[in-house]
């Protein structure tokens, strides 16, 4: 059966940050994700995971300037050096809490680029990512690339299936994988379950997410049926977690409707 984290970014904002990991123990998640730990004392984020008898399975490395606009710096050239720093600092992190995989964000690039300015945003992003995954290597963790779509995030390097899969393989580091969000391949490509029974027995699949769509709610409404997608992904024995990385349409666990549902038909 999928296993189900909390995004603490999205859900439970209805609490403040620290007090969200309770609120998700409480409603029965036995993980969670979340954008980004580095407001936080690793220390004091760990106690609450095990105080409320949680895993950290995913956070991003720093993204640059997120508050100005950035997205991440990966593929950006000229950045290097920040984006390394980053990744240690994200790596620290993921030891304190025991976090085995790492979301690197590619960035935003300019909306008409030339094919030799995406060449070389192309070889900064491999480039980063082969010595991120060398280092993360070392450490026991995974290291993600996320395809993002247009409409939420225009510009951003990184927007389809193929193109993800094929930084993979071309880096060809284990520990690099693809972060499948279900609700990015759908508004870009859709056709999941075809993308799901070809990418998840590659190994390539590290991680994936849900959300409804077209409006990133709640999956119970809109265009995904996700118990068919769900029982697709426990059909391909995929061991992982599907992150909750949705924005609740009133209170979260108001919203969980969808979730107990899944959970007590498989209980």
């Amino acid at each position: 059966m999928p296993r189900f984290a909390a995004n603490l970014s999205m859900m439970y904002t209805e609490h403040d940050f620290l007090e969200r990991f309770a609120a998700a123990s409480a409603d029965g998640f036995e993980a969670v994700e979340y954008l980004f730990p580095y407001d936080h004392d690793a220390c004091g984020l760990r106690r609450r995971l095990d105080d409320h008898g949680l895993r950290q399975v995913l956070f991003n490395a720093p993204p640059g300037a997120w508050d100005s606009g950035e997205r991440g710096i990966a593929a950006l050239p000229g950045r290097e050096t920040e984006t390394r720093t980053g990744i240690e600092r994200a790596l620290e992190y993921a030891a304190a809490l025991g976090c085995p995989r790492v979301h690197v964000m590619a960035g935003l690039t300019p909306a008409a680029t030339t094919p030799s300015d995406r060449a070389r945003y192309r070889d900064t992003y491999l480039a980063n990512l082969s010595w991120a995954a060398e280092r993360a290597a070392a450490a026991g963790v995974d290291i993600l690339v996320e395809p993002i779509n247009h409409r939420d995030m225009p510009g951003y390097f990184l927007s389809r299936q193929a193109e993800a899969h094929e930084v993979v393989r071309e880096v060809g580091a284990a520990n690099l994988k693809v972060q499948l969000d279900l609700y990015h391949c759908q508004i870009v490509e859709g056709d999941l379950t075809t993308t799901l029974r070809r990418d998840l027995p590659t190994g390539r699949i590290g991680h994936l997410q849900i959300a409804g769509v077209p409006d990133r709610h709640e999956p119970d409404e809109g265009e995904l049926h996700v118990r068919h997608l769900f029982d697709v992904v426990d059909e391909l024995g995929f061991d992982g977690w599907i992150g909750c990385e949705y924005h609740p349409r009133a209170g979260t666990s108001e919203g969980l409707g969808w979730l107990n549902d899944y959970r007590g038909v498989h209980a």
